[in-house]
């Protein structure tokens, strides 16, 4: 890592997502941004190309592998290649482990934790959460909404070994109980959801986002966007479900049936949440079953579906930094940023190629 101490960038500095939201330069003096130039400043490393807020993954799991809670080193691997990626900023959304020591870290992204996943009694992944009833859903809110940093996440909905087929974890009483006691504390509400009918009760209950939202119907767009509830598509792992559904056909064709026929609207789904104004936001759920540092990919997907370019950008920098309440590059705001050889917003690929990564005002990569 490079401490290098003022840090002068040079090109196009990207501040949002108008286009005319661009500066010609900034500086990274003690960690923080200025686009003043430094009187008498010594040591300057200039560094030229197309810069950004440090990117945004939205839904990861840092502390968390297919079987549950990993040790630190298995932790910090997971946070550095985010880190390298140029995910700078981190919604955990939901691990069993305890990763606060990584806030202490200079060289470490960001983390903004929902504590850990809160579902059905056997109706989640294996070690993955607290397994509870519906009767312990507020009380159980309610630990990890002072545990977390401003989020508490739930499974609304997973297969349901009775039926064969998906179906929601929650009644609606409790769940709104629990979604009121989040708030009265602070702390937003996000919930797991791949099937349709989990969504609407949820919503009607006064949830924050969703996850993943492949159930997503032309009767429920709406309210999403009534009600300005935010969706977190994550694409890379939607992509994952005809694997999903042949693993487990055997057993559970209903279900088999329900994942493919999700897989396959998954772009529709998308572009008709964001026609509508629903704000959809970028993550990649790495950390279960997914590798770390796909943010580049899940931006790709999003202009796939049919985002402009620069929404799908917009979606892991600017929009999701604000929506998170975290700072992009603003005058004395942490020197958190990405540099880039050509400009993203005319070539989405360029984000998985980053030609610096800067953290805290320092060249990390």
């Amino acid at each position: 890592m490079s401490d290098s101490g003022v840090l002068h960038i040079k090109g196009r500095v990207l501040v949002g997502a108008d286009p005319d939201a661009v500066r010609d330069e900034l500086w990274a003096v003690g960690g923080r941004i200025t686009f003043e130039r430094p009187a008498g400043a010594r040591d300057v490393t200039t560094i030229e190309g197309w810069a950004l807020p440090g990117l945004v993954d939205a839904h990861c799991h840092v502390g968390l592998d297919a079987h549950g809670p990993v040790d630190e080193s298995t932790s910090e691997k997971q946070a550095l290649t985010e880190r390298d990626a140029g995910a700078l900023l981190l919604r955990d959304a939901g691990s069993p482990s305890d990763t606060r020591w990584i806030d202490d870290r200079e060289d470490l992204p960001r983390i903004i934790r929902a504590g850990r996943h809160i579902a059905r009694t056997r109706r989640y992944i294996r070690n993955y959460a607290h397994e509870i009833e519906p009767e312990d859903l507020v009380a159980y809110v309610a630990r990890e909404a002072r545990r977390g940093d401003g989020w508490v996440k739930l499974v609304g909905d997973w297969i349901d070994r009775e039926t064969g087929d998906l179906s929601a974890c929650w009644p609606r009483g409790e769940v709104a109980a629990a979604i009121a006691e989040a708030h009265r504390l602070g702390a937003r509400v996000t919930a797991h959801c791949f099937a349709e009918e989990t969504l609407a009760p949820l919503v009607e209950a006064g949830i924050d986002c969703i996850e993943h939202a492949t159930g997503l119907t032309e009767e429920t767009i709406p309210l999403f966007a009534e009600r300005g509830v935010a969706i977190v598509p994550t694409l890379v792992n939607i992509a994952t479900f005809p694997r999903l559904a042949e693993g487990g056909e055997a057993k559970f064709p209903r279900w088999a049936d329900h994942m493919r026929r999700l897989h396959a609207r998954r772009y529709d789904t998308v572009r008709a949440a964001y026609d509508a104004g629903v704000p959809v936001f970028v993550g990649t759920d790495a950390g279960g079953s997914l590798a770390h540092g796909l943010v580049g990919q899940e931006v790709a997907e999003l202009v796939k579906a049919g985002l402009p370019p620069v929404a799908a950008l917009a979606a892991t920098t600017w929009s999701a930094r604000a929506w998170l309440g975290r700072p992009g590059l603003e005058e004395g705001a942490p020197a958190d940023l990405v540099v880039y050889g050509t400009d993203p917003r005319a070539d989405i690929r360029v984000l998985g190629s980053p030609s610096r990564v800067i953290l805290r005002g320092r060249v990390v990569r």
